[in-house]
């Protein structure tokens, strides 16, 4: 077995168990960036509260609404990354040992090189499993609606939503996505919000880059030119939330893209694409609206990471160890 396919496989299981634990903090999240309502930016409530409003108005299954696809995209998007990020990893180090058998360099792969493995990793991943992903973001919005088809005496807002909360929900599973989908836009509306999450693929330069300027400036305030292992994990974590804040906007570009839109209602929340998220989303919410769930993204994102990595090392070292030996890199998947 292949280390390329070790740790596909692992990143894929890494990616289950933290989906598993996160998932709840998922449909909270991109329930937050979805809402277009920009009379809420005043009466936002908190990530615990939503949730538990959730549990009360739609029951804990919504919680977990999309989940089945969801495991399925992470464990393809996880196993994808991971399998070709190793692939490239290892035809650079390939090209970094020829350019030092000619003289050319110490054998390693560079900052550069590294950057671009990883930009290629996620560009990869992202075209392969947007449509599993752009499935579990309408499952994740949808709602329990009125099964009420006759036209009733206009009711008060408060006993308009309760109706609506006690109402049970429509048949939503994925194959009703799926149709939904291709009945909207073809199979080309399975790529929808692709263009956003491809320049989210930038989110680690950006965190590299933050890290390394700002470990720069605090060596050079050091008489001694060297930084403490708590500066260091305290540099990794702002920068890590400075690339957040400057990609978090795309993940909420994508999320109104792919959520389900109503051709003939409010003008205001109907998006052609990316162009026209992005305008109109400034004209009626302002640059709020972009940053909309970016506290429970954050939290969800550190929980998750922290989990996968965690995992994901533990079962290369056990997969390693039940295979009695170092499996070595290789091109070959």
């Amino acid at each position: 077995m292949s280390d390329a396919l070790i740790n596909g496989l692992a990143g894929a299981g890494g990616g289950i168990i933290a989906q598993l634990i996160t998932y709840p903090l998922q449909t909270v999240n991109t329930r937050q960036q979805t809402d277009r309502d920009p009379k809420k930016n005043n009466k936002s409530i908190g990530t615990f509260q939503q949730m538990c409003q959730v549990v009360k108005h739609e029951g804990w299954e919504r919680l977990y609404g999309g989940l089945t696809p969801s495991l399925v995209g992470t464990a393809t998007s996880q196993g994808v990354y991971y399998y070709f990020y190793q692939i490239f990893r290892n035809r650079a180090e390939a090209a970094a040992l020829e350019k030092k058998m000619l003289g050319n360099g110490d054998g390693s792969v560079g900052m550069f090189s590294s950057l671009v493995v990883a930009a290629l990793s996620g560009c990869v991943n992202v075209l392969l499993t947007n449509p599993i992903w752009l499935v579990v973001t309408r499952m994740q919005t949808h709602k329990k609606e009125s099964k009420r088809t006759i036209p009733a005496p206009r009711l008060s807002d408060a006993t308009e939503e309760k109706l609506l909360s006690t109402a049970e929900p429509l048949a939503y599973g994925t194959s009703h996505v799926i149709q939904e989908v291709y009945d909207e836009s073809g199979v080309l509306g399975f790529w929808k919000g692709v263009l956003p999450t491809l320049v989210m693929v930038s989110n680690p330069s950006i965190q590299f880059m933050l890290y390394e300027t700002l470990l720069a400036k605090l060596k050079k305030r050091s008489a001694s030119n060297t930084v403490s292992a708590l500066q260091i994990f305290l540099l990794g974590a702002i920068a890590k939330l400075g690339a957040t804040v400057v990609t978090y906007p795309l993940l909420v570009v994508k999320a109104r893209l792919q959520a389900r839109q109503v051709k003939n209602g409010d003008k205001r929340h109907h998006y052609k694409g990316t162009r026209d998220a992005i305008f109109k989303m400034i004209r009626y919410e302002g640059f709020n609206g972009f940053y909309k769930g970016m506290g429970t993204k954050i939290v969800q994102s550190v929980l998750a990471a922290a989990v996968l990595f965690m995992v994901k090392e533990e079962l290369v070292k056990q997969t390693r160890f039940l295979l009695g030996k170092n499996v070595p890199n290789t091109l070959k998947p």
